[in-house]
């Protein structure tokens, strides 16, 4: 199975990185003084619930704490939903400029995660515009939740689950940019011997400027192939992003409780329009451990 998916990996991944090679190539000869890189598509390396282009500049790490609580609809009996809480704690490290390594862990299913991103390439202006930015994003997760008899225990291969994504975003003007994330999710093991091991999913997503320091986004997954066994329904969010300074403060309202890209995309089972919504925010905070020439 480990070889099953670093070779899918490798397939995926290494065409991108050879038309990549020739594409800065032919950016770096036409380029001139007048040629720009076109900064802040949005405001952090999230968009909502999943990953922006952006990634940190050399030697910054980044604290990142994530909450969802429950459902808005459970009642005042659980206070609109904030008796339940869900935490994701997480440390990003940029080695450079377009290459961040992290790790964290969330409450929801006790599950650890690490992943790489690379910034393939920038959108740029001027004499030789390029109208796209594009990301590569790559995660492994280990679900460590006790949810079965002793007799029965997985293995540590058993409790693995992969992503892989392309972010490509445009920045439109000052005050808009979209993106768009296809996506592969792959489960070492999965609910019911009928239900897919290997996801395709395609993510949207929207920033709107709406003043300095303040922008409303929103974010979408469509899921191809959901599995059988469970009642999975699309990943929807809106949210509010505030920045102040070092801090990037995220209000979101969304319909999953996950905060890892299996189980936002795979595995979230609430109704945003029948009121399963969960209320959550990110707050990130960014400092320069390795000074920079």
């Amino acid at each position: 199975m480990k070889k099953y998916v670093l070779l899918s990996t490798f397939i995926l991944i290494m065409p991108i990185c050879l038309v990549s090679q020739d594409l800065e190539a032919i950016l770096e000869e036409e380029s001139s003084d007048t040629t720009l890189v076109v900064a802040s598509t949005f405001n952090g390396t999230r968009l909502l619930n999943g990953h922006s282009v952006e990634t940190r500049k050399t030697g910054v790490l980044e604290f990142l704490i994530s909450h969802r609580f429950g459902r808005v609809n459970s009642g005042f009996d659980q206070l609109f939903g904030l008796d339940e809480s869900n935490i994701r704690f997480g440390f990003e490290y940029a080695f450079n400029d377009n290459v961040t390594l992290a790790l964290g862990r969330s409450s929801f299913e006790k599950t650890f995660d690490g992943y790489v991103k690379y910034r393939l390439l920038y959108q740029r202006t001027g004499v030789k515009p390029f109208p796209l930015s594009i990301t590569l994003f790559g995660s492994a997760t280990e679900k460590t939740i006790k949810d079965y008899l002793p007799e029965n225990k997985p293995t540590f291969s058993e409790r693995l689950s992969y992503t892989g994504q392309v972010l490509i975003a445009s920045k439109i003007n000052q005050n808009l940019s979209l993106q768009v994330m296809p996506t592969f999710v792959h489960f070492n093991t999965v609910p019911e011997s009928n239900d897919p091991h290997d996801m395709v999913a395609l993510g949207l997503g929207t920033r709107i400027k709406i003043s300095k320091r303040v922008s409303i986004n929103a974010e979408y997954y469509y899921n191809l192939n959901p599995f059988e066994s469970i009642d999975v329904k699309n990943s929807i969010a809106f949210g509010v992003d505030i920045e102040t300074g070092g801090h990037i403060f995220q209000i979101i309202l969304g319909n999953s409780v996950s905060m890892i890209e299996k189980g936002f995309i795979a595995e979230t089972t609430g109704s945003f329009f029948k009121g399963d919504i969960h209320f959550g925010f990110n707050i990130s905070r960014a400092f320069q451990i390795k000074k920079t020439k």
